[in-house]
């Protein structure tokens, strides 16, 4: 495979080689992008079903997945790619992985205070965050049609809320206990959007699992860190909720977030936001599928639904040219 060619920067931006050209793009990037959503999917239905502490699941979920991924990087001597590390690679790894476990933090707690409808509306503005990095950040710009899939995909999201909130006062409830849990919302959000804009730089100089090694380690220390202020319980767990917590570490971290990891090497961070945006619709089927929860999803949840998996289409899929 062609090795890309590194480019001048200045101190302002992140290291960034040059874009992957669509037709050097591994032919699987759009199964592993299927994949990484519905893994990401299976993360709300599990975590409903738990009944352990927030940060109890997060810690858990991503201590499993560092133990598989110490696997990979056993077997394919990974390890050995952090002696060219530079300090500052490490940093942004830190910083990535710190990023993390905000959001994981930030958007759970969120849903303690305010609705799941203005949660799911505010927590979804990662892509804003993104394309507004890209361009400043990265020197990536979205094309027209992308931007337009943002949009579209967006606003699905926001119909998805609307029918959430239907027979309540409205969709932001105004308190001073709902503005906390909104702002949390939007931090979730923007730590989540930084999260995979230093990913898509750090990538381009790591393989997929030592990047994921040093991520998930620090997001791992950080909770623990939340985890010793806040005093919330670890140990012990019974059996269903291991069960639980292994479904977690499987689904959302390595099929989700490590799918996505590795599709940030070949596209831009805004083509990871936006496919993430495709979650709720399948955490809405799987809740309706689920013995345990049963939520069938209303006209509103299908509507909006639909025109996100549109958005989805819209922003990722090219469209054929015409032949001459």
């Amino acid at each position: 495979m062609r090795k890309l060619a590194p480019r001048a920067y200045s101190h302002s931006r992140l290291q960034l080689p040059d874009t992957v050209p669509p037709g050097a793009r591994p032919r699987i990037l759009p199964l592993v992008l299927a994949a990484a959503i519905v893994g990401m999917s299976v993360s709300g239905p599990l975590a409903r079903l738990s009944e352990a502490h927030p940060l109890a699941i997060a810690a858990w979920r991503l201590s499993i997945a560092l133990v598989l991924v110490a696997g990979f990087l056993t077997a394919t001597r990974g390890w050995a790619e952090y002696r060219r590390l530079s300090r500052r690679d490490l940093l942004i790894a830190l910083m990535a992985g710190a990023m993390l476990a905000v959001h994981f933090w930030s958007w759970i707690a969120s849903l303690s205070y305010t609705s799941i409808a203005a949660s799911v509306v505010l927590v979804n503005l990662h892509p804003v965050v993104i394309v507004a990095g890209s361009a400043l950040f990265l020197d990536e710009r979205p094309t027209p049609r992308q931007l337009a899939g943002i949009a579209v995909a967006m606003l699905g999201a926001l119909l998805v809320a609307w029918g959430d909130s239907r027979g309540a006062d409205g969709l932001f409830d105004l308190s001073g206990r709902a503005v906390l849990g909104d702002l949390l919302a939007v931090l979730g959000a923007v730590t989540v959007g930084v999260y995979y804009l230093v990913g898509r730089s750090l990538r381009q100089r790591l393989t997929l699992w030592p990047y994921v090694g040093l991520v998930y380690t620090a997001a791992l220390l950080t909770l623990l860190a939340f985890v010793l202020v806040t005093g919330a319980p670890l140990w012990p767990q019974p059996p269903r909720e291991w069960a639980i917590f292994l479904g977690i570490a499987i689904g959302p971290m390595m099929l989700g977030h490590t799918g996505f990891n590795w599709a940030l090497r070949y596209v831009p961070a805004y083509v990871v936001s936006l496919a993430i945006l495709a979650e709720p619709v399948g955490a809405t089927l799987l809740a309706a599928l689920l013995p345990g929860i049963r939520e069938l999803p209303g006209a509103w949840t299908l509507a909006g639904g639909a025109v996100v998996l549109a958005g989805l289409a819209l922003g990722t899929i090219a469209p054929r040219r015409a032949r001459g």
